[in-house]
């Protein structure tokens, strides 16, 4: 996956466009991530001995990962990355500003 949790992504399209957020969790199973501050959804709690009046909170759910792009900071926008073999470690290296990510 092109993106890993603690990146800083930038969101392509949705409804959530334009925003920037960091990677709270990657489910590689079914190729989606939890951004941070991202698609914010009301959930309904029931009623329980731990939470006895119940209520809704709001929470970030997952999005598609092809919809996020990695933040760079030199280039000022999200870029799409590569992966470069430097001696016997994987690097991600944005394709347009050569920023290295790990």
């Amino acid at each position: 996956m092109h993106v890993h949790q603690g990146d800083e992504v930038q969101v392509l399209s949705g409804n959530d466009r334009g925003k920037r957020g960091k990677v709270l969790k990657v489910i590689e199973k079914t190729n989606r991530v939890l951004v941070e501050g991202v698609n914010m959804r009301v959930k309904h709690l029931q009623k329980t001995q731990a939470n006895p009046e119940g209520g809704r909170i709001e929470k970030e759910f997952s999005i598609a990962a092809s919809n996020v792009l990695i933040w760079s900071d030199k280039a000022g926008k999200g870029v799409r990355t590569k992966t470069v073999i430097v001696g016997d470690k994987k690097i991600r290296v944005g394709v347009p500003c050569g920023t290295k990510f790990d």
